[in-house]
C-alpha cells in the first residue's frame, strides 16, 4: 500500500536544521589557522625528498652492460645508463653482478657491448698504463646526497696523490663523519672512475678497499698512478 505524502502542515512542523553558532571556540580557530598555514618548510622539504626518491626508484630507464675481460685486475663488469657509467664491478660472476645492480637500480641491464664500448675502451687503456685520465660521464642518481658528496670529493683527489677519510669528511663540511665517509667509499658503485683507492686511513694504511684483491688491488692502482708509496710506508713505520 502506498504511503501518503506528508501534508503541508506536517512539513511546516518538521524540525529545521540548527543554525551554526555565531561564534567559534578557540580550538576551531586554532585548527583553521593551521589548515590555512599549510605544512611547514621542514615537512614540505621532507615530502619533496620522498617524492624524488620514489620517482627515482620508479624509473626504468634502460641499462646496458658488458664484461671487460683480461685486465690486470681480472674481469670487470661495466654498466651504463643514458646518463653515464652507473657501475664498475669486480663481481665474481655475471649472475652476482646482475643481481646486485638490479637490487640497486630496480632495472634489468641488457647485454649490449656496443653501448658500453667507450667505457670499456677507456678502462682497458687506463689499467694498461696507456691512459692517464678517464673522461666518462657518471650516473650517481640512485645514491643518497651524502654518498654523492663523499664520492665527488674523492674524485677531486688528483692522480698520484692520496687523501684520508678525515680530510674528505672535513672537505664536505662533516668533520666528525670520517667513519661514515669510509662506509660511503666502501659502497662506491664506480671504483677506478671515482678513485676511492686514493683515500687512506689517517696513518697512511691501505684500509677499506672492497674490490677484488682488497688492499693489494688498492696498492696496485696507487703504484700504477705513481703515488708516493715509499713515503707512505715510512709514515706507517
Amino acid at each position: 500500500m502506498k504511503k501518503p505524502s506528508p501534508s503541508d502542515q506536517e512539513l511546516a512542523a518538521w524540525p529545521k536544521d540548527a543554525r551554526a553558532p555565531s561564534h567559534r571556540d578557540a580550538l576551531t580557530k586554532t585548527l583553521d589557522r593551521l589548515y590555512a598555514a599549510g605544512p611547514g618548510k621542514a615537512a614540505t622539504t621532507h615530502a619533496r625528498s620522498r617524492v624524488r626518491k620514489a620517482l627515482s626508484s620508479a624509473q626504468c630507464a634502460p641499462l646496458y652492460y658488458d664484461r671487460l675481460r683480461g685486465t690486470p685486475l681480472g674481469d670487470l663488469f661495466v654498466a651504463v645508463s643514458e646518463r653515464g657509467v652507473i657501475a664498475v664491478d669486480f663481481g665474481p660472476s655475471e649472475t652476482d653482478f646482475l643481481r646486485k645492480i638490479q637490487r640497486r637500480t630496480r632495472a634489468a641491464p641488457v647485454h649490449a657491448p656496443g653501448k658500453v664500448a667507450e667505457a670499456t675502451r677507456q678502462l682497458r687503456a687506463y689499467l694498461a698504463g696507456k691512459r692517464k685520465r678517464l673522461t666518462l660521464p657518471l650516473d650517481l642518481h640512485a645514491l643518497t646526497g651524502f654518498q654523492r658528496q663523499v664520492l665527488l670529493a674523492a674524485a677531486k683527489v688528483p692522480r698520484g696523490q692520496v687523501s684520508t677519510y678525515g680530510q674528505i669528511a672535513r672537505r664536505i663540511g662533516r668533520p666528525k663523519s670520517a667513519r661514515a665517509v669510509g662506509q660511503a667509499l666502501g659502497h662506491n658503485p664506480v671504483p677506478i672512475l671515482i678513485p676511492c683507492h686514493r683515500i687512506l686511513a689517517s696513518d697512511g694504511s691501505f684500509t677499506g678497499y672492497s674490490g677484488r684483491g682488497g688492499i693489494k688491488t688498492k696498492e696496485w692502482l696507487l703504484r700504477l698512478e705513481g703515488a708516493p708509496l715509499e713515503r707512505l710506508a715510512s709514515r706507517r713505520a
